[in-house]
């Protein structure tokens, strides 16, 4: 079985993040975990730049986190994948399949609907997940869910309260939509409680990630790093 972080924020790329790269790949590494996603704030979200900046100069840095946990991977033998939390006035989405070539190129999706944006990266062949779709916070103003723009929801985020994850899962039951889980990491080896999928095959890139999540081939599960008991799949539809 082989195990995946699929929701990772690092300092100081993720202006929220404490856990820098180096720390956090190696604290996947040491769990026994096959691969991780960075998946810091996008551009739209709790990035550490200013907005005035050009958009190629903030894409360079949104991916460096990215290029330095791949350099760390391949040193001490864990994959390193790309990925994306984006967000949309608290409501965030996590992005699978598209690297920095292709948002180099679409400067355009600063300016674009959120729907629209969502389409966008769809037809362009991304894995899109409403991350915590039911969390609350000070600075949301009202929960918005996307079910006809999403391909699947994180119905375990290991961050976040009981019931906004039972909620959540009600939501993907009532839809018909995959289910998905991840951690919300923002503090390496200091998070204890994780979330991930799961594979019978190790995945190869982004494009066999997305491939295996639409075949049904993943199985979300929960993780407590202390209690040695191993990754837990989750009892939701």
């Amino acid at each position: 079985m082989y195990l995946y972080e699929t929701h990772l924020h690092t300092a100081p790329v993720s202006r929220c993040a404490r856990g820098g790269v180096r720390e956090s790949v190696e604290y996947y590494k040491s769990l026994g975990y096959a691969g991780l996603f960075v998946t810091d704030h996008f551009i739209d979200g709790n990035i550490n730049i200013d907005p005035p900046l050009p958009y190629e100069e903030r894409i360079n840095f949104y991916f460096s986190a990215y290029e330095e946990a791949y350099r760390v991977g391949k040193e001490i033998g864990i994959d390193v994948f790309c990925g994306v939390e984006a967000s949309y006035l608290g409501t965030d989405f996590l992005i699978y399949g598209l690297k920095k070539d292709w948002f180099l190129a679409h400067p355009e999706i600063e300016h674009m609907e959120r729907s629209a944006q969502l389409t966008l990266m769809a037809d362009a062949g991304a894995l899109l997940i409403q991350a915590h779709p039911f969390r609350e916070a000070p600075y949301i103003d009202h929960i918005r869910l996307f079910p006809r723009h999403v391909h699947g929801i994180e119905i375990y985020n290991a961050c976040r309260p009981e019931f906004e994850n039972s909620m959540a899962a009600k939501y993907a039951e009532h839809y018909g939509l995959p289910t998905f889980a991840g951690t919300d990491n923002h503090s390496a080896h200091f998070q204890r409680v994780l979330g991930g999928v799961s594979s019978e095959v190790a995945v190869k890139d982004e494009a066999h990630f997305v491939e295996l999540f639409k075949s049904g081939a993943l199985t979300p599960f929960r993780l407590d790093a202390d209690s040695g008991n191993g990754a837990q799949p989750l009892a939701f539809p």
